[in-house]
């Protein structure tokens, strides 16, 4: 049987590796996945790219659905993904548990890392909303498409990065700090949809878009998903020693530096 041809954006790469091997082994059928730069990905199937699934951030296929590019009422919603928060491993750790210790951490970087797909429109609107884009002008490195934020920061080039956190996992050489604080979270919806094609290969395209979807699919996405919009696990707490005795007219001193308040922030 002819495989599934796929395209989607990096966000949902894993996922739908996932997926795919699951449908394969339930029904025979290939599913093929290239996962590419979403700004990318978009403009192959607007150039009229031949593919059979098309899964991107929910702005973009509903501009292909708009265009005909995608079939109209064929959009299933696949994955949520939230922006996180990343540094390069042994770096210190920032506190971003609130909007303004955000914004403190942002200002403080000497080089801020983030994407051209969703996260970084969304990053470069609330840098507007706070009033700073204008200052951070110099000091704001966006990644090539198709390149994760990941790399750039374990390698160096930034300071702290910005991207889906479905894409920050399992990257080496960083830490991810977490979600962004509530004021300032912003979450993606990634759908699937399936390409106008010949009627040979239109519903090769539906028949994968249903497996991905089905029942069984869903069984894994929902647990995946979890894993993606979670905040990265907390360390468990120790027993804290009893505290010692200052010696008379000797204030005691509270840690000020960016992990403790970040530990701090986690209990809260």
């Amino acid at each position: 049987m002819t495989p599934v041809a796929a395209i989607s954006s990096m966000a949902t790469r894993e996922l739908l590796a996932e997926l795919a091997a699951t449908y394969a082994r339930d029904t025979g059928v290939t599913i093929t996945v290239e996962s590419v730069g979403g700004v990318d990905a978009a403009r192959r199937v607007q150039a009229g790219e031949r593919f059979d699934l098309v899964l991107l951030a929910a702005d973009a296929i509903d501009k292909l659905i708009a265009t005909g590019q995608v079939t109209a009422g064929s959009r299933v919603d696949i994955a949520r993904s939230e922006v996180a928060v990343a540094v390069r491993e042994g770096a210190p750790v920032p506190a971003i548990c609130t909007e303004q210790a955000l914004r403190e951490a942002v200002l403080a970087a000497d080089r801020i890392g983030y994407s051209t797909g969703p996260s970084g429109v969304a990053l470069v609107r609330l840098f507007e909303r706070w009033g700073i884009l204008g200052q951070l002008h110099d000091r704001l490195v966006q990644a090539s498409p198709g390149v994760p934020v990941g790399s750039m920061i374990a390698s160096g080039k930034v300071q702290i990065g910005f991207q889906q956190l479905s894409e920050l996992q399992a990257l080496p050489g960083i830490r991810i700090v977490g979600r962004l604080p509530p004021r300032c979270r912003s979450s993606r919806c990634f759908p699937a949809g399936y390409a106008r094609l010949p009627a040979a290969r239109s519903g090769a395209g539906l028949a994968g878009l249903a497996g991905i979807a089905g029942d069984r699919a869903g069984q894994t996405t929902t647990g995946h998903v979890a894993g993606l919009i979670s905040d990265p696990p907390r360390p468990r707490r120790k027993t804290p020693a009893p505290p010692r005795r200052s010696a008379p007219g000797t204030a005691s001193r509270q840690a000020t530096s960016p992990i403790a308040r970040e530990s701090r922030c986690s209990r809260d």
